[in-house]
């Protein structure tokens, strides 16, 4: 797998019978095949927790949701505190696939049922994320990703 724009971790790797390679998967506790999204992935969640100070217990990777009758599942949602309501969506590309409007358009469609505050669109070279304003239907960028305790 290729170096991400992201800080290395304790990476827990391990090869299948059929010689398939997993890697760990800190928060579901199981190892999960590893394709170069779910690298970007295990990435990502590893700095959320170890360099942002996001609370793993809040994490959840594969959430399912119904988006206009269709299952569909989240790549990674932070939940708050209070109640469990999501506050942020996260969506994971491998390194190869470009960052485009396609891929804000499927995490938009994922919040027009979650409502978080937070959108993170990362293929684990390049990251984006913004900020909703619910009561004035805007959309902010944000420069980097913030600390835990930095979400308002």
């Amino acid at each position: 797998m290729i170096s991400l724009n992201l800080p290395n971790f304790d990476i827990k790797l391990r090869q299948r019978d059929d010689e398939q390679t997993e890697i760990f998967d800190f928060l579901r506790q199981r190892y999960i095949r590893l394709t170069p999204e779910e690298w970007v992935r295990q990435h990502f969640t590893h700095f959320l927790v170890e360099h942002k100070h996001y609370p793993a217990g809040l994490l959840g990777n594969e959430v399912s949701l119904n988006v206009n009758g269709v299952e569909r599942r989240c790549d990674s949602v932070l939940f708050n505190r209070e109640g469990g309501n999501p506050r942020m969506i996260i969506e994971y590309k491998a390194p190869s696939v470009r960052i485009t409007q396609k891929v804000f358009t499927q995490i938009s469609s994922y919040n027009s049922v979650l409502h978080a505050d937070y959108l993170i669109v990362s293929n684990g070279l390049n990251h984006y994320i913004c900020r909703i304003n619910y009561s004035d239907l805007s959309i902010h960028f944000l420069p980097e990703i913030p600390d835990y305790i930095e979400l308002q």
